[in-house]
């Protein structure tokens, strides 16, 4: 069922219904083929030489597109329900001679009657995104905002994979994509921005190639390094969203802090084994209430107690799962839409294919964003227990 067309009524005695061959017929003789769906469904394709006039913008505009209201119109939607209504509409204003064209644009290219589908760019912009921009939450409006939005993604590996191909699959107009390792054989099982051919690239390398075949309009910045306390103010720059797909500790502290000192959103995320958790880190959008990761984990703990991936394994599935999770967050954050997971921890166990939902609180203590507390500073953790440095 066409979207547009839940809920309306199905059947309207007074109508006159024709089929779709007897529209082009009548079209061909001088009727008015009038097309109300909207500009999203348009951009796929509409009957040559059909007036496009949106149902939502009728009552407004139909007297000045077609002032003469002894004029044949044949109304045409993507299955007839709002066709019917529009047929109601301009019966009220005087128009007599109307026609409904039974199973609207769903049967017109079922019987493969000429179409014509625009060739502008924005007309191919249009039609790329057309699912996303029919839903209310994001219109055309919100699309051209993640058009015009830049992305901070940190690694290029099980979390980063899925993170920046949906995004950019979603229409994120910039990626930029921070990591400094290589494609090894052993990343494929999970990393799937990556391929067997591209063992030895740069992630980011790998990374930009599979992402610009994906979406050739995708701007990706790829940025060779690790972050540190030195560059992690010029890596997050001007992006609106930070998505934490880093694998180790020193990087998510130092990701959290510098969330907190620019007041942007961290998505942040992790895996081990079979199990994941994501949750977004945003105090300065609500400094006292929302809490930081170091809310959650003020220090780190010793390297006995923080194995990687590589020592205790992850299932490939269950990055890819977190990594979605994580493109949604963002997506909601761009775009000012639901509940992001601000306050929340969702935890996701592969083998039980169960989520759980863990409140946290913001610590009043939290020495990084606690309300009112002055920035204290990027600690570099270069070995977790040993003796921290402090930059300013």
């Amino acid at each position: 069922m066409d979207p547009h067309d839940e809920q309306l009524p199905r059947t309207r005695e007074q109508s006159v219904r024709i089929d779709v061959y007897e529209a082009l017929r009548r079209q061909h003789g001088g009727a008015v083929l009038l097309d109300v769906r909207e500009a999203s469904e348009w951009a796929q394709g509409s009957p040559p030489d059909a007036m496009q006039l949106a149902r939502s913008r009728l009552e407004l505009e139909i007297e000045q597109q077609l002032p003469d209201r002894q004029r044949e119109i044949l109304l045409l939607c993507a299955a007839g329900s709002r066709a019917l209504l529009c047929a109601d509409t301009l019966a009220r204003m005087g128009y007599q001679r109307l026609a409904v064209v039974d199973g609207g644009m769903r049967a017109w290219s079922a019987a493969q009657l000429p179409v014509a589908v625009p060739q502008t760019p924005d007309a191919a912009w249009t039609r790329r995104y057309a699912r996303q921009i029919v839903l209310p939450e994001v219109g055309l409006e919100g699309q051209r905002r993640l058009a015009q939005a830049r992305v901070l993604v940190i690694g290029a590996g099980g979390l980063g994979s899925p993170v920046a191909l949906y995004l950019a699959a979603a229409g994120v107009g910039t990626l930029r994509i921070v990591d400094d390792d290589h494609v090894e054989i052993s990343n494929l099982q999970r990393q799937v921005l990556h391929t067997s051919a591209r063992v030895g690239y740069a992630k980011v390398q790998s990374a930009t190639q599979t992402l610009n075949a994906l979406n050739p309009e995708l701007k990706v910045e790829a940025i060779e390094q690790r972050v540190s306390s030195a560059n992690v103010d010029a890596l997050v720059a001007d992006c609106a969203v930070w998505v934490d797909g880093s694998d180790n500790l020193p990087t998510r502290y130092l990701l959290s802090d510098a969330a907190v000192k620019h007041g942007k959103p961290l998505v942040y995320g992790a895996v081990e084994r079979f199990s994941g958790q994501v949750s977004v880190f945003h105090p300065g959008g609500d400094r006292g209430r929302a809490p930081c990761y170091r809310c959650l984990f003020p220090e780190p703990p010793p390297p006995d107690q923080a194995p990687n991936c590589a020592e205790v394994g992850v299932i490939g599935v269950v990055p890819g799962i977190v990594g979605l999770l994580q493109a949604n967050e963002a997506i909601k954050l761009l775009l000012g839409i639901g509940e992001p997971l601000v306050g929340r921890l969702l935890l996701f166990d592969a083998l039980t294919a169960r989520f759980r939902e863990l409140a946290l609180r913001a610590d009043p203590e939290c020495a990084v964003c606690a309300p009112a507390r002055t920035f204290p500073g990027y600690v570099d953790y270069a070995a977790f227990c040993a003796a921290p440095t402090r930059h300013p």
